[in-house]
């Protein structure tokens, strides 16, 4: 007897987006692209490659999200009567205010701060830095290691080598949550904030800790110019185990980060100054950083980010101007 043919379930769920295949490489994709195009319902045969052999990269369909209006979606089956919707037309129709239509990645980036938020239950801590021995031998050092490495050295490098050594002591910073098991990392895939045209997006330097200082002073320096021209590509944004934003770059003094989800971590550094602080009973002048943690309260306590911030300052101030950096 032949088999009874198949039932159609009675809620199919709404078809993935339908990719015709090609000879130019656009078959290729990796899972970022493809959950990028799912999310967004994006046919991916309309789109260039602009990729080794014509793949599809992450910059291509967020570039096509640019260029593209979005197509209307239905709304949402509400669980209790909704209320009045405010008059936004007629506020905006005002001479106090603009409507500024939120773009693709602008949208991406909200949802996956709002996602972070929800899920995370964030704690913060502070510590003050400092930093008068690195300032004085980045000084001491930074021509003569520009001309040998070809990039210039930032106060960077040195913040992820402290970051690295106190993610070694607390493991648990290099985690995630699993629900029922925290998830260890085994490598230590740093993440960096850059403020990119199209707004906020972490590059991730791969296995940190197998590079030297001038290792991470030339992928500091890649990823950072990628990101601001667009030219990264779909793997340099994955597998990042934690997460180091400078904001002292933009004038920040104190900083409260949102984590990048799954991650159970994420630290600032932010703008040195100098103050007058107390050094043996005497006032002394010092160049001093506030480094600030946000981390995952379900992971870790406030003794782990303790231990973690005192790890990272620990390192930063016992460099002096003989340091050797190789």
């Amino acid at each position: 007897t032949p088999p009874a043919p198949a039932t159609t379930p009675a809620n199919p769920a709404p078809p993935a987006p339908v990719i015709t295949p090609s000879t130019d490489g656009r078959q290729r994709l990796s899972p970022a692209v493809r959950r990028l195009a799912r999310e967004h319902s994006i046919d991916l045969s309309l789109i260039q490659g602009t990729g080794l052999g014509g793949r599809i990269t992450r910059n291509d369909v967020l570039s096509f999200l640019e260029t593209t209006p979005a197509p209307q979606a239905s709304p949402p089956v509400p669980v209790a009567p909704a209320p009045t919707p405010p008059a936004a037309a007629e506020v905006a129709s005002g001479p106090d205010e603009e409507l500024v239509p939120v773009t693709p990645v602008r949208r991406m980036i909200a949802e996956a701060m709002v996602r972070s938020v929800t899920e995370i239950p964030h704690a913060w801590s502070m510590k003050e830095v400092d930093v008068t021995g690195l300032v004085a031998l980045r000084q001491g050092i930074r021509a003569d290691f520009e001309r040998q490495e070809g990039v210039s050295l930032t106060y960077l490098p040195f913040v992820i080598r402290a970051v690295i050594e106190a993610l070694r002591k607390v493991p648990t910073m290099n985690a995630s949550w699993g629900g029922d098991n925290i998830i260890l990392k085994r490598r230590v895939n740093l993440g960096l904030a850059v403020a990119a045209p199209n707004g906020l997006i972490v590059p991730v330097i791969q296995n940190a800790d197998r590079l030297n200082l001038a290792g991470l002073a030339h992928a500091v320096n890649d990823l950072s110019e990628r990101a601001r021209t667009n030219r990264l590509r779909v793997e340099d944004v994955q597998g990042g185990t934690f997460t180091l934003n400078n904001t002292g770059a933009l004038g920040s003094v104190i900083s409260g980060p949102i984590i990048n989800h799954p991650q159970a971590g994420i630290m600032t550094t932010d703008i040195i100054q100098k103050r007058p602080v107390v050094r043996d009973d005497a006032i002394a002048i010092r160049s001093m950083m506030n480094i600030c943690l946000s981390f995952d309260h379900r992971i870790n306590d406030g003794a782990e980010a303790s231990a973690f911030l005192d790890t990272v300052a620990a390192r930063l101030e016992s460099i002096g101007p003989d340091t050797p950096v190789y």
